[in-house]
């Protein structure tokens, strides 16, 4: 055998082995695919036969038919790894989105990490969902301010509890997160502050020394995170669990509470579908995997999307899938929109267009 040939045999042998080996490296990418949908009116496969939504024996509802459908999407885990081949196939299929590992898991977010922050922005989702559909339902649903968590190292640490009821400030009342941190705000750093609050019952008042934004010197900060704590006139158990995570089914359980605690039925029978971040105040927010989503509600057999106003442009960057894309801004968007929708399918309401 030539040195000629043994040279080529070898270049060519190593080319295939680094070849292979590229298209085996882990790319920092993550797929996004369509996920399940889940009947909020029903009793999915995710609560084990239970029905999603359960009321207190003492509260009155109303039957209702069809469905409202939360959507999912599947992401590939925080620690799983992406090959360059498992990306092209994915890359080649419509309904799957390719994206930058960071996006989805930002500063190299472990699972744990990822799995705990979606667990909480599930229970904040069910909180929100609830309050913003008893509003609409006529309820009255007071709030107050509530720690919900304080800084370790930071000015409050040792003082201050998460679940600490905020009363007042220096003596002055405040009844919103929004009226803690103005009247926070009001002092210089390395001031005192004297914040009244309900810990367990019991009253108490809490000084804490001030101390400067790193960020910023000239703004006071104690080292706390505020959210606020609702009193509910009505039982009402969202049943989800932790089969699901993250915020974006919120207006979908926010319908359906609202469609089970008022006369007739917001579906007119039919699959509805949908996503949204909710808060306490109604106001629909985008979320992502907008398109996944809508394939997943096509084969749940949905006609009706609602689709957050800010996610529009999305959801209409390819194929509809058969599906009427609604746009929704607030949850009484939606109820009106699909209330119209129920009487004449044919009803003109907001869309994505």
């Amino acid at each position: 055998m030539s040195r000629r040939y043994t040279t080529l045999v070898v270049a060519a042998v190593s080319l295939i082995v680094l070849t292979s080996v590229a298209l085996l490296v882990p790319v920092p990418y993550v797929t996004m695919s369509p996920g399940p949908a889940f009947d909020t009116l029903g009793s999915p496969r995710i609560t084990n036969g239970k029905p999603l939504l359960t009321f207190g024996d003492d509260v009155k509802t109303y039957p209702t038919t069809g469905s409202l459908d939360f959507t999912t999407v599947s992401v590939t885990r925080a620690d799983s790894h992406l090959s360059i081949v498992d990306a092209l196939k994915s890359y080649a299929d419509k309904d799957v989105a390719v994206v930058p590992k960071s996006l989805v898991y930002p500063d190299n977010e472990s699972a744990k990490q990822s799995s705990a922050e979606s667990a909480a922005q599930l229970d904040s989702s069910k909180d929100a969902s609830k309050v913003a559909a008893l509003r609409a339902a006529g309820y009255d649903v007071p709030g107050r301010p509530v720690i919900a968590g304080v800084i370790k190292g930071g000015a409050a640490e040792g003082k201050l509890e998460a679940g600490d009821v905020v009363t007042t400030v220096d003596g002055s009342k405040v009844s919103t997160p929004d009226a803690v941190v103005k009247a926070v705000g009001s002092v210089k750093p390395g001031d005192t502050v004297r914040l009244g609050v309900e810990r367990k019952g019991a009253a108490r008042t809490v000084p804490v020394v001030t101390r400067a934004d790193p960020q910023d010197p000239d703004v006071p900060r104690i080292g706390i995170s505020i959210g606020t704590k609702f009193s509910f006139p009505i039982q009402v158990d969202n049943n989800v669990g932790r089969a699901i995570g993250g915020p974006s089914a919120g207006t979908m359980f926010a319908l359906a509470i609202y469609d089970r605690l008022t006369p007739g039925q917001l579906t007119g029978g039919r699959t509805v579908a949908g996503t949204g971040e909710i808060t306490a105040d109604g106001v629909v927010g985008p979320i992502g995997g907008v398109r996944q989503k809508m394939a997943g509600a096509a084969k749940a057999k949905a006609t009706i999307f609602l689709v957050p106003a800010a996610n529009c442009a999305e959801a209409l960057d390819g194929d509809d899938d058969g599906l009427k894309l609604v746009k929704i801004t607030k949850l009484d968007d939606a109820i009106s929109s699909l209330e119209a929708l129920a009487k004449d399918p044919q009803a003109k309401v907001p869309s994505c267009s």
